[in-house]
This record gives structure tokens, C-alpha cells and sequence, in this order.
């Protein structure tokens, strides 16, 4: 069991931490006891943000004594309020962003390390200085951490070629639950000591340890990119499109995405100074990005593959980036249609994974189970088919109060969607975590053999469930 702080722990911390890295003042606090999405509230006895490896170490080890609770934080961006403490007031909410140092990039190993707090979009800038880039981002970017994306094992948009944040993180500094410092960054490719405590810790959303840093693999700053918006029947089809270009073109394409029409009329609507890439309409989209060294080549190619799709009846329409102002404004499509949903009203999101080739059957499948059961109720995908994971939002029937059905009817309309899911192979999280909004219905859904065994490791590692407790596995 844990306890609420005593004055003695609250005026230690504040002696070690010094008032930049100190605060129980309400409004400093207010807009981190919050997640972004504003659905979970907290409180906190104090806001402890340290600036050191060292401090972090400092910070465990004395709320470990008095058996405090702590909730990491980094950016606050995350979709499942995996950091916003419970509302009990005694917990200690734990801030990586002072640790924003990069410290050292390795430009002939392709490595870099940065600390927790370091900025994805910051981090992408001081790569990108030596020629080299990291190849993560996401529409987040210019908040979401390190540290935070290392926790929750962040995707993206170019996960089908670099997969996810665990695939590209080399080594891990960690603060353990009993103040240890695990100091794992070595990016060593071999490596038989038994567990890999790196791979554990990442995607362990701050239940284990605290991530200080990270060594991250980067790849070479791409000299071309080409980008396409292409008009397709249906997500079958677009799956034989993905099969086709990944065979012929091979590691230059590095995105693939899904967008239904629903989707682009909603940000044509919402969102402004953005336009349709193609003159008609067409059921599906897929906006498709090649990274690669020649930009002749790469058109070429791209450009002879898309006849050939053309040709197979695969491909209604197409629309080719000419610059880069272009790609970005395809991107900027994708990239909106979150906030144009929300301009629509509220809706149910799921973030889901099934195996690649079933995704057409679960896009097609769902939405009737969720009409036979909610008539009115209305479901659209979108977004990673390449690596088999998509938003998949739910809307209320037309003429209703929204955020009321939602919440009378959201458990049980989600229950349906994730058992879905589960029937197909799939995961209930494909790449935003578990936090508390998805900690009960995993433990109902899930293999109790996978149970069993986050239980385990949790209560081997932090047997008084000091750290990030409710977030999870509980």
C-alpha cells in the first residue's frame, strides 16, 4: 500500500530539488493534473521536477522510504491518461521536461542520446544538423518527449519501414523503483545477459522505471521524397496496392495510409486553406510517401508502378506532390482529421491493430455488429494499413445528444469493437498504450497467460506499486 506524503518527504524534496524543480502551488500544477484530451483529472501534493539523472535517482529512493507514489510525466500527449494522477491528492507527479539535453550524436554510428524531456521536434532539428534523421514522427511531434514516447512505445507514420519506438531505441538510462540507475545505453547489437531490461522498459508506460534517456538508431537525412494521394475503390484494393509497391519498390516507401472520403470532406470542411488533391471524389484515398537518395530515380519509379496500377484497375485517380510545400499539404490532410472529427461533435476512438491482410475484413465487418447493436451509429477508419493499425472512430446516431449516448453507451460499443479486435488476432492498443482508459477492458479481454505474466514482472520489479500505480495492469 501506498501513502499520502508526509510534510518531512515533501520539505526533503523540496531541499533537493530547489524551487525550479519544486511546486504545490494549484495553477502551476492545474495544467499537468490533466490529460490533453481533457477526460481525466488529478491532483497532487507536489509537482517534482528535477533536472538530473542523478535528482531523478534522488526523488525515488526518498519517495520509495515513505512508500509515495509517483506518476512520471512527460509531454502530457498521450490519448489514454496514462499520466495524470488519481484524484486522491497523495500521489507525486514526477516531470521529466527539465531533462531536455541531447547529449552527444554519433554521426558515423548513426546514434544519438537524448534525454526524457527532450521534444520529438527538437530532437528531429538537431539530427537533421548532421545529415542525419530520426525516423519516428507523428502529428504530436512538437510536444510529445523522448522519455513519453519510449514509455508508451510511440508508432507513427513510418512504422511500416523503421517500425516502432522499441525498434529504434539502442539502449535506456532508467531510474528503477528502488532508486537504482540502470545504466543500459550502450547500443550494443549483441547482448545475451537474459532479459532485455530495454525492451521491457519501453512500452511499460512508467510501471517499471523512469526513463532518463535513450540511445536512438537514426538513418541518413533523405535526399528525395515523393508523395502521392491516390483514389482507390476500397480498402481491399488498397491492400493489393500496398502489396504491389512493397514488392516492387522495396524499403524507399516509407508511408502508407488509409483515408476515407467521410474523412477528407470533413477537414475540406473544418479546416481551413486545405483542398482536395483530386478533381472527384472516390470512397478511399491513400496518400503514399518514398524516401530515397535519387529524386529522378525515385519519381520514375513511383510514376511507372502507378501506370502499372493504373492499368490493373487498381487506381482511380492520382495526384503527385510537385515540391515539398505539396507533400506537406497532403500530409496536412491526414494529419487534421482528428481535430475536424472533433469540430463534428465528440466520437468513440479506438486505436487498433489486426494482421495486415485482415484489416479490409474488420473495416467492413465492425461497423454492422456496432449498427445491429446501436442502430445509427456510425464507424470510420483511418490511418496506418501498412503496419495494420488503424483509428477507428465511432460516432453517435445523427440528432443526438453526443456526449450523452457516449456516455451510456461508449463501454459496451467499445466492448464490441475490442472483442472484434481480439477474435481477428489483433490488439485492443496499437500504438497509444493502456494508461487507465484501457486498463479494464484488458484485463477482461486479454490472454490471462499475458495477465499473469505483466502482474508478475510488475510485482517483481515494484513490489509496493510506488510507480505510476492505477496505470496499466492496475
Amino acid at each position: 500500500m501506498t501513502s499520502a506524503p508526509p510534510p518531512l518527504l515533501l520539505d526533503a524534496l523540496a531541499a533537493r530539488l530547489g524551487p525550479k524543480g519544486f511546486a504545490t502551488d494549484v495553477d502551476t500544477m492545474a495544467p499537468w493534473l490533466t490529460d490533453w484530451r481533457g477526460k481525466y483529472y488529478g491532483r497532487a501534493a507536489a509537482m517534482l521536477s528535477p533536472a538530473t539523472t542523478e535528482e531523478v535517482a534522488a526523488v525515488v529512493r526518498l519517495c520509495a522510504d515513505a512508500k509515495v507514489a509517483l506518476v512520471p510525466q512527460g509531454g502530457n500527449s498521450g490519448m489514454v491518461g496514462g499520466a495524470t494522477p488519481d484524484a486522491s491528492g497523495d500521489q507525486l507527479l514526477l516531470s521529466l521536461r527539465r531533462l531536455n539535453r541531447i547529449r552527444h550524436v554519433d554521426a558515423a554510428a548513426q546514434i544519438a542520446v537524448a534525454e526524457a524531456g527532450v521534444i520529438l521536434q527538437t530532437f528531429h532539428e538537431a539530427v537533421l544538423a548532421h545529415g542525419l534523421r530520426f525516423p519516428l514522427t507523428l502529428g504530436g511531434k512538437g510536444s510529445a518527449t523522448i522519455g513519453g514516447l519510449v514509455s508508451t512505445n510511440a508508432g507513427g507514420t513510418q512504422v511500416l519501414r523503421h517500425g516502432t519506438m522499441r525498434a529504434l531505441v539502442a539502449g535506456i538510462e532508467a531510474v528503477l523503483p528502488d532508486g537504482q540507475i540502470f545504466d543500459g545505453l550502450a547500443p550494443l547489437k549483441k547482448d545475451n545477459r537474459g532479459y532485455d531490461l530495454r525492451h521491457l522498459l519501453c512500452g511499460a508506460e512508467g510501471t517499471l522505471g523512469v526513463v532518463t534517456a535513450a540511445a536512438l538508431h537514426l538513418v541518413p537525412a533523405a535526399a528525395a521524397r515523393r508523395t502521392v494521394w491516390i483514389g482507390v475503390d476500397s480498402p481491399e484494393v488498397a491492400l493489393a496496392l500496398l502489396r504491389r509497391l512493397d514488392a516492387a519498390i522495396g524499403r524507399t516507401l516509407e508511408g502508407f495510409e488509409l483515408i476515407p472520403h467521410s474523412c477528407l470532406d470533413a477537414v475540406l470542411r473544418h479546416i481551413p486553406g486545405t483542398r482536395a488533391p483530386l478533381a472527384a471524389a472516390h470512397p478511399w484515398y491513400v496518400l503514399a510517401e518514398l524516401a530515397g537518395d535519387d529524386d529522378g530515380a525515385l519519381g520514375a519509379m513511383l510514376e511507372a508502378q502507378l501506370a502499372a496500377a493504373l492499368d490493373a484497375g487498381l487506381v482511380r485517380d492520382v495526384a503527385l506532390a510537385k515540391n515539398d510545400r505539396e507533400s506537406e499539404d497532403f500530409w496536412r490532410l491526414r494529419d487534421s482529421i482528428s481535430e475536424a472529427e472533433r469540430t463534428d461533435g465528440p466520437a468513440l476512438q479506438h486505436d487498433i491493430s489486426v494482421p495486415v491482410d485482415r484489416m479490409p475484413a474488420f473495416i467492413a465487418d465492425n461497423p454492422a455488429r456496432l449498427a445491429a447493436a446501436f442502430p445509427g451509429a456510425r464507424a470510420l477508419s483511418f490511418g496506418h494499413l501498412g503496419d495494420g493499425n488503424v483509428h477507428h472512430h465511432v460516432q453517435p446516431p445523427p440528432g443526438v445528444d453526443g456526449a450523452a449516448w457516449i456516455a451510456e453507451h461508449g463501454a459496451a460499443l467499445s466492448r464490441i469493437v475490442y472483442t472484434h479486435v481480439i477474435e481477428m488476432g489483433g490488439s485492443i492498443s496499437a500504438e497509444h498504450g493502456i494508461g487507465q482508459m484501457k486498463r479494464d477492458i484488458l484485463a477482461e479481454l486479454d490472454s490471462p497467460a499475458r495477465l499473469a505474466a505483466l502482474r508478475a514482472v510488475k510485482q517483481g520489479l515494484d513490489p509496493a506499486g510506488l510507480f505510476n500505480p492505477g496505470k496499466l495492469i492496475g
